[in-house]
């Protein structure tokens, strides 16, 4: 990670400040667990750099920072529920480790202690920062909505896929930066770019992840391989497959896609018809136009570029991962 890992060690640190082992340990206990999976914590990092790009102090971002990585693994709880996942992170999901009412229920605990951690910040910048993390979680709700929906839904446009994924996850990187660089004072312009950035690189990311759960180098998955395929999710690759294919094409991916099975030869099939219809090139393309366009948004923040260097490499780190 090189010069981010200031920033790891920084949430390290205040993860092990701010334990959450307490009583009754079976309502705590999953909580720490799903934090000590080897997660990469990328979400609290982005609310420092956010911070950092505009000479803030980071010992007061540390709790915010933990409030957006206590949120993001309380949703990730509820949506291995919602996913019946066996895996997060290479290692057992937490309602398979210690049951779906422990899970559901330590989700809600993890949820309320992330509001927990704004506490500290001054009445003002509370009430702002507090307004952007509640809008955030609803927008994830509403994104996660959608994915649900589109599980049933005939007809997925690229305009819905896009739509979704930025309610699902690129408003909460964009939330990240933007509570970082709230804090640390920047201006309503300066925190509005940073947002977009944001938004814009967790596109990229989320379409990066659906190119890897498919195409992705297995070892460093750490998740079930082809698992959008088997769970009839239809991700950019199929909506883009669909808009390609011809009638032949189309009949064999529907057909896949009404099917309720973990039959490997379901996946060796719809990649077959992915790589056929080079959707996995298309979608490449696509990562680096939105990666692009996040970039321009950084460009346009008025501060030397210089400091913006940690954000490119932040870039390079979600978008040129293989897992």
């Amino acid at each position: 990670m090189s010069s981010l890992d200031k920033f790891h060690n920084l949430v390290a640190q205040g993860l092990q400040e701010n334990s959450l082992i307490n009583s009754p340990k079976e309502l705590y206990e999953p909580m720490d667990y799903i934090l000590n999976i080897g997660g990469k914590r990328i979400r609290p990092v982005i609310v420092l750099l956010g911070a950092d790009l505009f000479d803030g102090d980071l010992q007061q971002v540390i709790k915010p920072s933990l409030a957006v990585e206590f949120f993001h693994n309380f949703t990730l709880m509820h949506d291995d529920i919602m996913d019946d996942a066996p895996l997060r992170r290479g290692k057992t999901t937490v309602h398979e480790q210690y049951g779906v009412n422990t899970a559901i229920l330590s989700g809600d605990a993890l949820l309320i202690k992330s509001y927990e951690m704004l506490e500290d910040l001054e009445p003002e910048l509370f009430k702002k920062v507090t307004k952007l993390f509640t809008k955030t979680a609803k927008e994830l709700c509403e994104g996660q909505q959608w994915d649900i929906n589109f599980e049933t839904q005939t007809n997925v446009s690229y305009e819905d896929y896009i739509k979704m994924i930025s309610f699902k996850t690129g408003v909460l990187v964009g939330a990240s930066l933007q509570i970082g660089a709230l804090i640390a004072g920047a201006n309503d312009e300066d925190a509005e770019l940073i947002y977009q950035y944001g938004l814009n690189l967790g596109i990229a990311y989320q379409l990066k992840d659906d190119y890897l759960d498919v195409f992705g180098n297995l070892e460093h998955l750490g998740k079930k391989h082809a698992g959008d395929i088997y769970e009839n999710k239809k991700t950019i690759l199929y909506i883009s497959a669909l808009e390609a294919a011809n009638k032949e094409e189309r009949d064999e991916l529907l057909f896949w896609y009404n099917m309720n099975t973990d039959n490997i030869d379901k996946v060796y099939a719809v990649e077959k018809i992915f790589r056929k219809l080079n959707v996995n090139k298309k979608l490449s393309t696509l990562i680096r136009e939105y990666t692009n366009k996040a970039h321009q948004f950084l460009d346009k923040i008025n501060v030397a570029d210089d400091k913006k260097v940690y954000l490119r490499e932040l870039s390079e780190l979600l978008i040129d991962r293989q897992g």
